[in-house]
């Protein structure tokens, strides 16, 4: 497998699972203003979308972040990453959603040089409203399905690295911030944010 991505993105989730999960993989950066890989390829040629992660699985290439983590999962084996069946697999997988549709969604304003003043303070406030159920889903929890890290907690992670650059203080949200350093903690983090540039 290997993994094209952008450091910090979303695209951070699969790279922290993939290294969680102990998967043979390498990867790649993707410089997404300029839609180039690092070795100089045209990204389009690769995903036509233009977007991260995306991933070659050997002559395919899957992207969008749902359905990567869940393939990792799923090739990971591991229950406490993607379950095999059963409520608790379809409980991350509603994680995924949410964090695909809603969460991330909300920052989308925020990345587009274009939006005004006004336009980013409506999404930091919408990004708020997300961070406030977040809270408290966490609340006596240390990860979004219980007290193991799945695949969806990655994704939360790489969003909640967003905040600083948007004038969003993670520190009002006491789980939140609780969360993301509990996740720093991770051997699989650490080697992702040194493999991009971020430790």
């Amino acid at each position: 497998m290997k993994l094209y991505y952008s450091s910090g993105a979303c695209s951070q989730a699969a790279h922290i699972v993939l290294h969680e999960a102990g998967l043979e993989h390498s990867s790649e950066a993707v410089d997404l203003r300029a839609k180039q890989t690092a070795g100089g390829k045209d990204f389009f040629a690769i995903n036509p979308k233009g977007s991260v992660p995306a991933l070659d699985i050997g002559g395919e290439v899957l992207t969008e972040n749902g359905a990567v983590l869940q393939y990792i999962g799923d090739k990971a084996g591991n229950e406490s990453l993607l379950p095999g069946s059963g409520i608790e697999r379809y409980r991350v997988i509603e994680w995924l959603s949410y964090l695909g549709s809603d969460v991330h969604k909300s920052f989308g304003p925020l990345f587009n040089p274009a939006s005004s003043e006004e336009v980013k303070q409506t999404a930091r406030d919408m990004v708020g409203k997300k961070f406030d159920f977040l809270e408290g889903k966490l609340d006596g929890q240390d990860y979004l399905s219980g007290s193991s890290m799945s695949v969806a907690d990655p994704y939360l992670f790489a969003m909640l690295g967003w905040t600083g650059n948007f004038g969003i203080d993670l520190s009002k949200w006491r789980n939140l911030t609780a969360f993301r350093q509990r996740m720093e903690q991770r051997p699989s983090v650490q080697a992702v944010m040194k493999a991009e540039g971020l430790a």
